[in-house]
């Protein structure tokens, strides 16, 4: 059940955004439409100045705003779920499916979908992005999960920044990588060049990525990756992999000659996603299958029996943390 709201006891004097970035966990474009939305009140009166500072003993209350009534849309596609307790629910994105709407999105998104579905969501990140903790870019398929509640939502985001929760991601990229283990550590902010892209860019925010190989292909031109973030910037793995000249099979945007390989979408897959489990404190594993357009794909330019003994959970883990 949602809680309805809930009083923080001001200790120190800071600003109103601030404080509740750091007593919810969560960031601050995501507390700023908490208080847009006046769900924000300080001793008994609603406040909407992020930047308000704080006073010693000063209660802050937070009235969680309620889901409300999508207009009806037609929902002809199904989402595999993967796993649903009370608190979350693991699901397998499709490609082509966006996660959350925004002005330029007509079509509907999972977000659409889980309302349409019934399923209880967290309000904590605002009216378009009911249980969003984490998103995948529109092409991008595999594991999500989703908060069915504040708490939950609270705890994961939590877990988002000391990263106890992150995936794993496959994807198959030409040519292939120069050495066996590959780390980026370079800040990504908006394109100058196409606003449409992202792009290294020292003024941007930090990034971090790490590629393993995995496989090469039977023409040894392509290479099937895993890949790991510490960071979740639009576009990131793409972006890392553009400014060391490989490009993702598929991908129209960053894809160089990639992207003229014939193929449904990109070849990008969050394949494992790793949690602790909010409420029993048990830590998850959960993978995603490949969609039928990855795994024809892998199926035909690499070696299967190989292939089926590099993608293990086990085997991820122990290349990270090697």
């Amino acid at each position: 059940m949602e809680r309805e709201n809930i009083t923080f006891v001001v200790e120190e004097a800071l600003r109103l955004d601030l404080f509740l970035v750091e007593k919810l966990g969560q960031t601050r474009n995501q507390i700023a439409q908490l208080i847009e939305q006046n769900a924000i009140e300080i001793n008994g009166k609603r406040c909407a100045k992020p930047g308000v500072k704080l006073k010693e003993g000063q209660y802050v209350q937070i009235l969680f705003p309620k889901a409300k009534s999508t207009p009806a849309m037609v929902i002809d596609f199904d989402v595999e779920i993967l796993y649903e307790d009370n608190d979350i629910l693991v699901i397998n994105k499709p490609s082509s499916l966006t996660v959350h709407p925004a002005p330029s999105v007509k079509e509907p998104t999972l977000v659409d979908w889980l309302k349409h579905k019934g399923i209880s969501l967290s309000t904590l990140s605002g009216e378009e992005r009911h249980g969003i903790v984490h998103r995948l870019d529109r092409g991008t398929c595999g594991v999500m999960v989703v908060a069915k509640n504040n708490t939950a939502h609270e705890a994961l985001s939590r877990q988002l920044q000391d990263k106890s929760m992150g995936r794993y991601y496959l994807a198959v990229c030409t040519p292939p990588l120069k050495d066996e283990e590959t780390t980026i550590d370079r800040p990504i902010g908006r394109s100058a060049q196409n606003r449409l892209k992202m792009a290294i860019n020292e003024a941007g925010k930090s990034a971090k990525t790490m590629f393993r190989k995995l496989l090469t292909s039977h023409d040894g031109n392509s290479e099937l990756i895993v890949c790991k973030l510490f960071s979740g910037r639009t576009h990131q793995i793409r972006v890392h992999l553009e400014s060391i000249s490989r490009h993702i099979h598929g991908d129209h945007l960053y894809g160089g000659q990639a992207k003229d390989i014939k193929v449904e979408h990109i070849l990008l897959h969050a394949y494992m996603l790793y949690l602790v489990h909010p409420t029993t404190g048990e830590s998850l594993h959960f993978k995603a299958p490949l969609d039928a357009v990855m795994e024809t794909y892998l199926n035909k330019h690499f070696n299967l029996k190989e292939l089926h003994a590099n993608i293990d959970a086990i085997r991820f883990e122990h290349l990270f943390s090697a």
